[in-house]
């Protein structure tokens, strides 16, 4: 049974096919685990942007009209925060879209001399809201909004973020703006 005078030899094709095989294997691991690196710092990436456009939100909290002596809104002045989980958002960078029946007007705060945006409780004199408690006003002229409106008109008003996070809020103008100087929309 135990056979002491017949041993096994390797040979050095054997050995050499074996050391080969060892090195493919570990080349693919590396390959294998440089692959799933970059997949999770992907993911990551992808998970807080889509976390950002999801949470980077603008709440309204009002929103309100100048009447002028023609009885038309000529200016509408939008009060706005954060939403809740928001990050910080810069609203310079932000989009704004006004929908009426005649025209869509589509610009970036500040871009264009029609919107003015004035700090109401932030303690920083910039325009980016830090903290839920931060209140800010957004003014809109008539060239903004598409012209000025009437009595009884509706307008859809979005407001996106540059993380891509949108906000819209439908505002109607009361049917009488008689003897008013400012209504709420």
């Amino acid at each position: 049974m135990f056979n002491n005078e017949t041993r096994g030899q390797v040979g050095i094709g054997t050995l050499i096919v074996f050391i080969a095989m060892v090195l493919v294997a570990a080349i693919a691991a590396g390959v294998l685990i440089n692959t799933a690196g970059l997949l999770q710092t992907q993911a990551e990436a992808t998970g807080q942007e889509t976390q950002q456009q999801v949470s980077d939100r603008i709440q309204i909290q009002s929103a309100t009209g100048n009447v002028t002596g023609s009885e038309t809104i000529d200016e509408v002045n939008v009060t706005v925060t954060k939403a809740a989980g928001a990050g910080d958002i810069d609203l310079a960078n932000v989009t704004y879209e006004f929908v009426t029946d005649d025209a869509v007007n589509t610009d970036v705060m500040l871009a264009d001399g029609n919107t003015d945006i004035t700090n109401i409780t932030s303690e920083t004199n910039d325009n980016v809201i830090t903290d839920r408690g931060d209140r800010y006003r957004l003014t809109f002229n008539d060239s903004a909004i598409g012209g000025e409106l009437d009595g009884g008109d509706s307008v859809t008003l979005t407001l996106t973020t540059a993380a891509g996070a949108s906000t819209i809020k439908e505002l109607r103008v009361p049917d009488s703006l008689v003897d008013r100087k400012a209504v709420k929309l």
